[in-house]
């Protein structure tokens, strides 16, 4: 009777403190799409909570002791923004706003004041990242008229019918502010994922590729779009990925990043320039160890670029002149200003800037200011206190890399005791574990405090394939995959152990997306973990290239396409030996996933399941690879910190 009564209290005991820890994150106000004004003198940012779904548009000053106040657009409905952008004279602000709407996006402009809101347009499908012509005379944007969009992160749409016979191309349209004539000037048969003004307003340079969308932006090339006759030229076309194309200031040269990428979004390479023209293609940070993400042009021979440093963030400069880099910040947090998740802005003249700053330990806020000198902007989070252990940097070396990761310890370790230890893989595998606040739902940030707060070590390695120590280190498991990088997460994972009161016998795995491929791949290699919870994994790579939207990713990273070379994908799929499999494993997936379809987590759990291995599958209803309902977001999470403790405590 004493178990029984035990057994039933346990689960009670810990849905009160999965609810208390949600509730807390839940709270977290978090700040995006960071929008400087040319002068510096204001910021703007869409925020939201970690537990909503709306988002609105605040606007601050960068000095003064004024309170941040949410953009008037003259209605109190339920509203979600997107995309703040300023004018080229900093008095006006141009943003994305679904009100009154539900879903629709429509463009709206307001003064710095607040004053003189504006709807713009009438639009009838996806549009995103406004653009001011340097005249200010124009707005441009990416729209897909009469589609969704979003990439392929969000959930597929249902397809039946005859498939492939419509693409919907992602196009950039052109909005006159004085009349508020609308036309799309890209060729239709372009899709555009990035771009950005020529100084004259003539010229747009873009990262573009033939549709559909979701799947060619890895063999994206740079062209060039004649504004005025609506025709592309393709300048650059790369070995691997592009992206963030952005003109100098004399109109001579286009700055971008090329490498090794997984996500649209996720940007990670080299800095690269080459002239308008398409000559003279120059890397200008070969061999560095880091990973580039974003670039601002300050003059022609000079530019400032955020990049990955092992496992936190640096702010450098470029100067052509001899072609030296000079680090002027750097630090043990993650500046995110790449791509579709722009959290750091720069003025035109390069002495203001506007970051969203956070770290294990803090939660995030808006500062500005000059480079290291910023000051904090925002205080919502300030009663926000960590209820997990205090993070620490861990390095160790494996097969001759060095390798880095994060050690999340328990939020209470007793004297004398060893506590249990998850190994969370990152997706990727182009990208990096740094540190940030844990209260974002969507992939694994909130597991990892879920999971420390639970008494668990939480380990977060960075193994060949990561950003954060230059390209060869970013290439070091293409036509490799589960092969170094799983020996040198293993490595890490006996680092911890030889630092820390780790119980040997108590590991447990975890992972989303290339982590969920490598979670199923871990325990058909090894049966040291005891748990597994293997979330939007790939179980089989021959059946996944078939069954994917996004296919044309793995041919850099496998060198061919599975029709000319099945035997480099064959020895990577966990399906293979699953017959090795003993520990149990609990399969998470979203029914409407693009990047890692829901077969593929069925395929690996049909199979525990006829072995007898412990399993359970669960799939969220609705969802795609990045979870949007809080409700599943935080019983995703209940489900992994469950399925642990029943393995694991």
């Amino acid at each position: 009777m004493k178990h029984f009564f035990l057994a039933c209290l346990f689960p009670m005991l810990l849905t009160a403190q999965s609810m208390q820890l949600t509730e807390q994150l839940g709270k977290t106000v978090l700040y995006g799409d960071i929008a400087l004004s040319p002068d510096g003198a204001h910021v703007a940012w869409v925020q939201s909570t970690a537990a909503t779904t709306s988002k609105q548009t605040y606007v601050r000053g960068t000095s003064g002791n004024a309170e941040a106040t949410m953009v008037n657009i003259g209605t109190t409905s339920e509203r979600t923004d997107f995309d703040p952008a300023w004018s080229p004279d900093s008095k006006t602000l141009a943003f994305f706003s679904s009100a009154g709407e539900k879903e629709q996006r429509q463009l709206w402009k307001v003064n710095a004041d607040d004053s003189n809101s504006q709807r713009f347009t009438n639009l009838k499908g996806y549009a995103a990242r406004p653009r001011w012509s340097h005249n200010g005379k124009q707005i441009a944007f990416l729209y897909i008229e009469g589609a969704g969009g979003g990439g392929p992160l969000m959930a597929a749409p249902t397809t039946t019918g005859v498939v492939d016979t419509a693409i919907h191309n992602q196009r950039i349209a052109v909005l006159d502010v004085a009349t508020g004539q609308l036309r799309q000037v890209s060729a239709p048969n372009l899709h555009i994922y990035d771009y950005d003004w020529s100084p004259d307003d003539k010229t747009f340079v873009a990262t573009a590729a033939p549709g559909p969308g979701d799947n060619n932006w890895w063999i994206a090339q740079i062209y060039t779009i004649d504004i005025a006759k609506e025709n592309a030229t393709s300048i650059y076309k790369p070995s691997l990925q592009v992206a963030v194309p952005r003109w100098s200031p004399d109109g001579k040269s286009v700055a971008f990043i090329e490498g090794l990428m997984s996500d649209e979004g996720f940007h990670g390479g080299d800095l690269f320039t080459v002239s308008s023209a398409g000559r003279d293609v120059v890397n200008r940070t070969p061999g560095r160890k880091s990973s580039v993400s974003s670039l601002f042009w300050q003059t022609p021979d000079r530019i400032l670029f955020t990049e990955y440093v092992g496992g936190g963030s640096a702010i450098s400069e470029l100067t052509f002149a001899n072609n030296s880099v000079l680090t002027i910040w750097k630090g043990a947090e993650g500046l995110y200003a790449f791509g579709n998740f722009p959290d750091f802005a720069v003025s035109k003249d390069g002495k203001v800037f506007s970051v969203v700053r956070s770290s294990y330990e803090t939660p995030p806020e808006v500062w500005a200011g000059p480079i290291g000198e910023w000051r904090k902007l925002t205080s919502n989070n300030a009663a926000q206190s960590p209820t997990w252990g205090k993070a620490e940097n861990l390095e160790w070396t494996n097969d001759g890399f060095n390798i880095q990761g994060w050690l999340l310890p328990p939020a209470k370790v007793e004297s004398g005791k060893k506590c249990p230890m998850v190994l969370l893989i990152h997706g990727g595998p182009s990208s990096a574990e740094t540190p940030d606040w844990p209260a974002s739902f969507g992939m694994s940030r909130a597991i990892v405090a879920a999971l420390s707060s639970h008494g668990y070590y939480v380990l977060l390695p960075n193994p060949r394939g990561s950003y954060g120590q230059g390209e060869n280190f970013t290439r070091a498991n293409v036509k490799d995959f589960g092969g170094g990088d799983l020996r040198d997460t293993l490595a890490g994972v006996d680092a911890a152990i030889a630092k820390y009161p780790i119980d040997p016998a108590r590991l447990g795995v975890t992972g989303w997306s290339y982590g969920g491929f490598m979670t199923m791949w871990t325990v058909t290699q090894t049966n040291r973990f005891r748990g597994a919870v293997a979330g939007a994994g790939i179980a089989n790579w021959q059946s996944y290239y078939g069954q994917n939207l996004i296919d044309q990713w793995m041919i850099p990273f496998f060198g061919s396409s599975i029709y000319d070379d099945p035997g480099i994908y064959e020895k990577s799929s966990p399906i293979h030996y699953i017959k090795k499999v003993k520990t149990p494993t609990l399969v998470i997936v979203g029914e409407r996933d693009a990047e890692c379809p829901t077969p593929q987590s069925y395929e690996f759990w049909h199979a525990l399941k006829a072995l007898d291995v412990p399993t359970q599958l669960v799939i969220y209803p609705g969802e795609g690879h990045l979870f949007l309902k809080p409700e599943n977001q935080a019983d995703r999470m209940d489900q992994t910190v469950g399925w642990f403790d029943k393995y694991l405590k």
